[in-house]
């Protein structure tokens, strides 16, 4: 009865042609094809934009897409619920939906309603504590070849490291060793020599020269031509970008079987030494009920979302905390202290996992990176029927009335604003834009703590919120406190004397030397702290 009232409800507006998307301020359309696109994705400019939108506009705002198309732009937690929790199922996810497919295969990402929630149960139990107390030792063996790696290189004297470029590589062999069983680096070489390793790094940076048709062309592409026929237009296009993409897809792919096949067998050979994610996914797998088993191209298709979300976002991150901690040399230092004096206290060698996660102040400056700097922005969603999205409180619009509601015909797109969430003065009071780790060794205000943010980690929305949220969030909290406190006990870094270093917003954000116009980096003097 009350899924008829509200069919009914949506019909009538749609009937009555009004949308109040319409009646919400917002910013002036850049351009008539692109609308506010190039401004929202930014490289240099975004961050700004983003800071306009909401101290100008405020939680809620209509923005411009493909052809001046109403998007929906938000930070109001009621609505960011709606979206993510309570209403999800109305909700597809646009990291991007079609391009995922075609990244990820039939894996996590692009999926959704039961195929999603199947292959999430199935999930959710690899990422277990339990299970992120089994991936220490491998943690800790490739830190230590990291560890060797970057000592060799500084020992003598102090150097500038493309920072950036080690984290990719270590976030890649962890998810490698951890994941797979399969290792992609030995960490010797000045640069990465595995394909793989050249593919993730050059895959992501592709794709951003591909934004807008990524966005809206190929989605139009996917619903109206058929496969045979897009792979001929696609072949034939005289676009070189988009061609290195596909071949850098079809790489990922094939490696992605053949390292699957090569677990399963080992598996059915009855090799119990084979211990990672993918082994134990897998394992329960064949345990699963049979409405619950995955399909082979499902599990297979995790493998790349597993790389994906566990290698760009988390190097970015570990980049983001050691140039904050290179500008603020007594936090590097305080840390330090804690670290080492934690080590000398240990009964073993290496720091468990219980012991490292309670080291207050690492956890403080992972937390405090994590919400002024989140590496994705942004989350992407487009509703997948009418809907109404209550806010919290009313917003001014256009005509002077009080909107309490925004109605989204079918097929709208929705920005929701990780950053302006994490950056609200509301919640977090005046010193929100202030990098401060304190604020976390004391007990947080009730404006934060009392908030309804559908955020799962910390208040923050770094990590998503609902059904969707971020699976491996605890595989990456422990990612970057096991590297970071391996870098902080045995390196002191701090800012290259001659190159500014600034940080691009996209999906993903990444760092660049200022004034260049080259790939991502992120270079900081290293020098052994021993």
């Amino acid at each position: 009865m009350a899924a008829s009232i509200r069919s009914l409800f949506y019909r009538s507006f749609k009937v009555r042609g009004i949308s109040l998307t319409n009646e919400l301020p917002g910013p002036p359309s850049q351009s008539w094809f692109k609308g506010n696109h190039e401004q929202l994705f930014g490289l240099k400019d975004g961050w700004e934009f983003h800071k306009t939108l909401a101290e100008q506009y405020g939680p809620a705002v209509q923005i411009k897409g493909f052809l001046g198309s109403n998007q929906f732009y938000t930070f109001d937690l009621k609505a960011m619920h709606y979206i993510l929790v309570k209403e999800a199922s109305s909700f597809s996810t646009l990291l991007r939906l079609e391009t995922s497919n075609l990244l990820f295969g039939n894996g996590l990402i692009p999926t959704h309603g039961e195929q999603h929630r199947k292959q999430r149960k199935m999930l959710n139990p690899v990422f277990s504590i339990a299970h992120m107390r089994m991936m220490m030792p491998i943690f800790y063996d490739v830190t230590d070849q990291l560890e060797m790696a970057l000592l060799q290189r500084v020992q003598s004297e102090p150097k500038e490291i493309d920072i950036l470029g080690w984290m990719a590589r270590t976030a890649l062999e962890l998810i490698g060793r951890s994941g797979f069983g399969y290792s992609f680096d030995n960490f010797i070489d000045n640069a990465p020599t595995h394909r793989y390793s050249i593919v993730i790094k050059e895959l992501f940076p592709s794709l951003a020269g591909l934004s807008f048709a990524d966005s809206y062309i190929l989605p139009l592409g996917l619903k109206l031509l058929p496969t045979n026929i897009r792979t001929f237009i696609m072949n034939l296009t005289p676009w070189k970008t988009l061609h290195d993409v596909r071949d850098m897809i079809n790489y990922m792919h094939k490696l992605s079987v053949e390292i699957y096949q090569e677990k399963k067998c080992a598996l059915e050979e009855g090799d119990g030494a084979v211990a990672s994610l993918l082994s134990i996914l897998i394992k329960e797998n064949m345990k699963a009920d049979n409405e619950d088993k995955l399909e082979e191209e499902e599990l297979i298709a995790q493998m790349s979302t597993f790389i994906f979300a566990a290698t760009d976002t988390t190097s970015n991150g570990l980049s983001r905390i050691l140039h904050l901690l290179a500008k603020n040399q007594e936090i590097q230092e305080r840390m330090r202290r804690e670290i080492t004096e934690a080590r000398k206290q240990c009964q073993d060698s290496r720091l468990s996992y219980d012991e490292l996660v309670a080291l207050p102040y690492l956890d403080a400056v992972c937390r405090e990176t994590l919400r002024l700097y989140p590496p994705a922005p942004i989350l992407l969603r487009r509703c997948t029927e009418d809907i109404v999205i209550p806010l919290s409180r009313p917003v001014r619009g256009k005509n002077g009335n009080n909107v309490t509601q925004i109605f989204l015909p079918k097929g709208t797109r929705t920005v929701i604003s990780v950053l302006n969430t994490n950056r609200s003065a509301e919640l977090w009071g005046p010193d929100v834009l202030e990098w401060k780790p304190e604020r976390w060794l004391s007990p947080l205000p009730g404006s934060i703590t009392e908030a309804p943010v559908p955020g799962i980690y910390a208040n923050l929305m770094t990590f998503g919120g609902g059904s969707r949220s971020c699976i491996g969030f605890k595989f990456s909290q422990l990612e970057m406190k096991v590297v970071i406190s391996m870098l902080i006990e045995h390196f002191e870094f701090s800012l290259p004397s001659d190159k500014g270093i600034l940080w691009q917003m996209a999906t993903v954000v990444s760092p660049i030397v200022e004034g260049s116009h080259g790939n991502s980096e992120m270079p900081l003097m290293m020098r052994s702290a021993r």
